[in-house]
């Protein structure tokens, strides 16, 4: 099989081939992707997240030292000393597990104090936690929606929020475009039970912000509530990090705040803030919730010591967008097209599926690790190298980059 006449799209579903035939299919496609040093996913680490990574290479099996710029987290909090040492005390207090799903028996009080200082943190009455960020999207998303509702989604949303409005009613609007969500949303009105507009605070694979507080305006002025993803924006957005509410000073005018616990924190799982009613929905009606093993203890230890650094060390998110405004100003001179990035993420555009992949494979080999973005992920017109930044980058790591893009970018006429 040539994979180069192929794509992910084409092995979705295989006509007239049963699962198993699928997966043979499949893994013929991708021995052929390996063949070509085309194949970038699932390289495996041997120290963990951090500014340079090291990388065992499937091809050679040797060790690469590679600067990374391919992580979520964005402050480094995985590796900060404080997070590990609060994880420490709560593997020794707790245990490896929580024993139970929280609805049961489950519950820690080290749980509760995560969830108060989440709600604190993003300015709401209560919060809930989930063990994963997909999770806490889907499960809340699947409860509160059905067929009576609608929801009114930016067409660029995760792909968390799109699965949790199977059982309901979905419209879209153009991307970041606030006169087609009011286009949308005139377009629902008086035709459903609850109307709620979903978008993220900052999009994965642009790096661009919502315009939240005119989603907002707009929401309230056609009886529709507002829910945010901040998975990329917590930590990040806003004076002190608190997210894109506080980026746009609407800070506790959000129907809904959900996120990850996984990127900026350091850590993993999900959570949604709100008000305290609906939060208490959610324990009861939240399927993810109610039928997972509570988080771990030393992750709920670890991310309660995340959000103190946020609030008490700014110097964090400070070195963080010292680093963004540097490598954005150097792509842009070179001549890369980075779409409308505003933030640690940065797509470099190209259009071409295999351009991109041959420049991931160059890059590998040049000890920089990116990630090759293709269709369907991406329209193919939109095929991009994307990069995100770290607050423990140097500038040597990152000129270290910008070189072997330069010469990456020129060797395959992408500048």
């Amino acid at each position: 099989m040539d994979s180069r006449n192929y794509s992910l799209a084409d092995f979705m579903t295989v006509p007239d081939t049963d699962i198993m035939g699928r997966a043979k299919h499949f893994r013929e496609y991708l021995k052929d992707v390996e063949d070509r040093k085309h194949l970038q996913y699932r390289r495996v680490s041997t120290d963990g997240s951090g500014p340079v990574m090291r990388v065992r290479d499937r091809y050679s099996g040797k060790i690469r030292e590679m600067v990374y710029l391919a992580s979520n987290d964005y402050l480094n909090l995985t590796k900060h000393p404080k997070t590990i040492a609060a994880g420490r005390e709560a593997l020794d207090k707790y245990g490896a597990g929580a024993g139970s799903v929280p609805l049961l028996g489950g519950t820690l009080d080290v749980h509760v104090e995560l969830e108060k200082k989440i709600a604190k943190f993003k300015g709401c009455e209560d919060a809930i936690i989930y063990t994963s960020g997909f999770g806490s999207n889907c499960g809340t998303l699947l409860s509160l929606l059905q067929e009576e509702d609608v929801a009114v989604l930016d067409m660029l949303v995760h792909a968390s929020i799109i699965d949790g409005c199977k059982n309901t009613n979905t419209r879209y609007f153009r991307h970041n475009d606030t006169d087609s969500l009011e286009k949308a949303l005139q377009r629902v009105k008086d035709k459903y039970r609850t109307k709620l507009v979903v978008v993220d605070g900052v999009y994965s694979m642009d790096g661009d912000i919502a315009p939240l507080d005119r989603i907002v305006e707009l929401a309230r002025a056609h009886g529709a509530y507002v829910m945010v993803d901040e998975a990329h924006a917590t930590g990040v957005i806003g004076c002190t990090g608190r997210g894109t509410p506080q980026h746009h000073n609407i800070e506790g005018k959000v129907d809904i705040v959900a996120g990850t616990l996984s990127k900026a924190l350091g850590g993993v799982g999900g959570f949604i803030a709100g008000s305290n009613e609906l939060i208490e929905l959610l324990h009861y009606y939240s399927r993810p919730y109610m039928f997972s093993t509570a988080m771990t203890p030393q992750v709920a230890g670890s991310l309660l010591a995340a959000i103190d650094i946020i609030e008490e060390e700014p110097e964090h998110r400070e070195r963080l967008w010292e680093n963004i405004r540097y490598f954005r100003d150097h792509l842009q001179k070179l001549g890369f097209d980075i779409g409308n990035s505003e933030t640690a993420i940065f797509p470099v555009i190209v259009g071409d599926d295999m351009k991109v992949r041959d420049a991931c494979s160059r890059l590998h080999e040049m000890d920089v690790y990116v990630n090759p973005v293709l269709y369907p992920a991406v329209p193919k017109k939109l095929a991009r190298i994307r990069m995100s930044l770290m607050s423990t980058h140097t500038k040597a790591h990152l000129d270290k980059a910008l070189n072997a893009l330069e010469e990456v970018g020129r060797e395959l006429a992408i500048i």
